[in-house]
């Protein structure tokens, strides 16, 4: 179904000790029609992967300024269905960058867990992060993905016990997104020591790669946790630089594609920086 799928796993064996970059995108933000633009600069960046947030009306897992601009999207009308078609248009000029779909079970389940996996496999994603759907209620997706050759990803946080790390281990693919901070997305700052201590716990169970976000707001913080994380996640400070990006465009009365422009250069402009410092 889905027989170019493997480039998660070429993406880590690529970086082979360096850590990747993968920025969090809340999709059809600033517009639907901009978001494969954007996705493509933030390649062109230093993207080595990209998470779309899938925009839903409940995201209890995300912070205020996720939330804004999941509010945005679904004011436009974009939901899941909406997606799909736009990792479709991306990948008519990008076969190789992974993107993975993060967001709840509800829309997935409206849809239908078989009809998703046949849709997303078409549209080619490469890995499924679904926030409220937890390892041992999984088995059954996971492996209805795993047949459409997408990875079942999952979150970790410093809550999380060693059974359960033991039992997202046994599913997991792709990689694991570990969660630094306690709480909603894009609040408070990362402890560095912290982060190293439990990527050590969670790697003794989980042998995919370990990607850290939740409190990375600069190129420094990007950098020291780098130093522990195969790779580091970036939302919530992205997503602000468009949303400030597009504000001052729509304030200057710049028409809608030019301010989306605007908010795109904002947004690549600001991961080179990140990308830069993990050089």
């Amino acid at each position: 179904m889905n027989s170019s799928n493997q480039r998660l796993k070429a993406l880590f064996a690529k970086k082979a000790g360096r850590t990747a970059l993968i920025p969090y995108l809340a999709a059809g933000d600033p517009s639907a029609a901009a978001l494969p633009a954007l996705m493509h600069a933030l390649v062109k960046a230093g993207a080595d992967a990209i998470e779309l947030g899938v925009p839903f009306s409940d995201p209890m897992a995300d912070g205020p300024v996720i939330q804004r601009a999941g509010e945005r999207a679904i004011k436009q009308g974009v939901g899941l269905r909406k997606v799909l078609d736009i990792v479709a248009q991306f990948r008519q000029q990008d076969g190789i960058t992974p993107v993975v779909l993060m967001g709840y079970a509800n829309p997935i389940e409206r849809m239908g867990q078989g009809a998703f996996v046949q849709a997303a496999a078409k549209a080619g994603v490469d890995g499924v992060l679904v926030v409220d759907y937890p390892p041992e209620e999984i088995v059954d997706f996971a492996a209805q993905l795993g047949e459409a050759s997408i990875d079942p990803i999952f979150l970790l946080a410093p809550t999380s016990t060693e059974a359960r790390i033991k039992k997202v281990a046994q599913v997991a693919r792709g990689y694991v997104y570990y969660v630094s901070l306690k709480g909603v997305t894009g609040v408070g700052s990362v402890d560095t020591a912290d982060v190293a201590q439990r990527l050590a716990t969670i790697r003794k169970h989980v042998s995919v790669p370990v990607g850290v976000g939740f409190g990375i707001r600069d190129a420094d913080s990007a950098r020291r946790l780098a130093e522990h994380a195969d790779a580091v996640i970036i939302g919530s400070k992205l997503i602000e630089t468009i949303e400030h990006a597009a504000a001052v465009a729509a304030q200057a009365g710049l028409a809608p594609a030019d301010a989306d422009a605007a908010a795109i250069k904002a947004a690549a402009d600001w991961l080179g920086t990140v990308h830069a410092a993990l050089q």
